[in-house]
């Protein structure tokens, strides 16, 4: 037994699991759907820093979790905000880290694809020149490491366009000089509200005309588009809008099986691919999930995959920024690496009610390869904060 603390303060027994539930690594990678894992960034604990100073990266420890996101088959999404991109993680740290990733996985054979943003323009930007300029910088050290671009949205573009035309002339230009297809991401303001009225309109169905304006009128330089916006309704209605051949990663860490299980074939049989930020501590059942899906059994995977979403929902509950701290915690308890501590010292921006629930729902799903490990630095976490044995 343990003793966690609620919501309320009250604290309550838990009996935790015994034996694990997820697959071994070493299986291929999912064949019907493409899917991606944003990655967290493992911190150097020992680095004499301040929360608003350069990030010291553990580096040694945040390949081998690319190695274990890679083992199970998923792809990794690198230099994401799972990876706290612009929210502890510099562009200084950012490029060497999707350098370092890069190069990790030409020799693991594994798949990534690397958020392309501005966040080196640490001020405010002075024109939309120079936000194409820190963008045409960015994509040119992704194509350097011989990584797929992920176009992510940029604050100092969100804080100077004055409407659709800009967003359709920035993102053209872009488009055409990248020397592959790349993923558009499309991240809503639950995420980072520094992006509110991104693609020219507050009104989502304004944004959404001049987002597919921009993929139709290069459909192919576009990859695939990731949709971050909590809303599954306005996701299936965007991808069945999708020129043919462009990919709908949904990027939806609410209603991902859904999406990804698809449309009924009567309907047009339309799905998602992933590109999540929980599948970070989810990896292995996700995995082994979508390999269900790919034999044609959408009912086995659901059952694979629906019992997870509550955990997701927890640790992306408002403010849905901070749900990076749950990443992290979940993979020190799952013995990932040896402390809780983040870039930006972001690891206190939960409360200890909402990590104890966090354990509980993963420990619940069997996602912790050594049960024994994880309540034993559960209760230290709680003796911590004061909680008796």
């Amino acid at each position: 037994m343990i003793r966690l603390p609620d919501a309320c303060g009250v604290l309550r027994e838990y009996t935790p699991r015994t034996e694990p539930a997820v697959p071994a690594a070493g299986s291929p990678p999912p064949a019907s759907r493409t899917v991606f894992s944003a990655a967290h960034v493992v911190a150097d604990p020992f680095a004499d820093v301040t929360p608003d100073g350069p990030a010291a990266v553990d580096w040694d420890a945040t390949l081998a979790f690319r190695r274990h996101l890679w083992s199970h088959g998923l792809g990794v999404a690198e230099a994401m905000d799972t990876a706290q991109r612009g929210m502890g993680l510099d562009w200084a740290a950012a490029a060497e880290l999707i350098r370092r990733s890069a190069a990790e996985a030409a020799a693991c054979r594994g798949r990534i694809a690397c958020g392309v943003g501005t966040d080196q323009l640490t001020g405010p930007a002075a024109s939309l020149g120079e936000v194409r300029t820190a963008y045409e910088e960015q994509l040119a050290v992704v194509e350097e490491a011989g990584a797929r671009a992920i176009m992510m949205a940029s604050r100092a573009m969100a804080a100077l366009a004055r409407g659709p035309e800009d967003y359709l002339e920035l993102y053209g230009h872009l488009l055409r000089q990248a020397s592959e297809p790349v993923i558009l991401h499309w991240l809503g303001p639950m995420f980072d509200p520094a992006l509110t009225g991104y693609w020219g309109s507050e009104d989502l169905d304004a944004a959404t005309e001049t987002f597919l304006a921009v993929v139709a009128e290069h459909p192919d330089k576009v990859d695939g588009v990731k949709i971050s916006l909590l809303d599954a309704g306005r996701e299936v209605a965007l991808r069945r809008r999708l020129p043919d051949g462009v990919r709908c990663y949904t990027g939806d860490d609410f209603n991902y099986p859904e999406l990804i299980a698809g449309e009924d074939p009567a309907a047009g049989g339309r799905f998602s691919h992933a590109l999540l930020g929980v599948f970070d501590p989810l990896a292995p059942l996700a995995a082994e999930a979508v390999r269900v899906l790919d034999t044609g059994n959408a009912a086995g995977f659901r059952k694979l995959l629906d019992p997870t979403v509550e955990l997701s929902r927890h640790l992306f509950q408002a403010p849905t920024r901070y749900y990076k701290t749950g990443v992290v915690f979940l993979a020190w308890l799952a013995g990932h690496q040896e402390h809780f501590a983040m870039v930006g010292g972001a690891q206190s921006a939960r409360s200890l009610p909402h990590l104890a629930r966090a354990y509980e729902l993963a420990d619940s799903l069997g996602l912790f390869p050594d049960p024994a490990l994880a309540e034993a630095r559960m209760r230290h976490l709680l003796a911590v904060y004061g909680v008796a044995a």
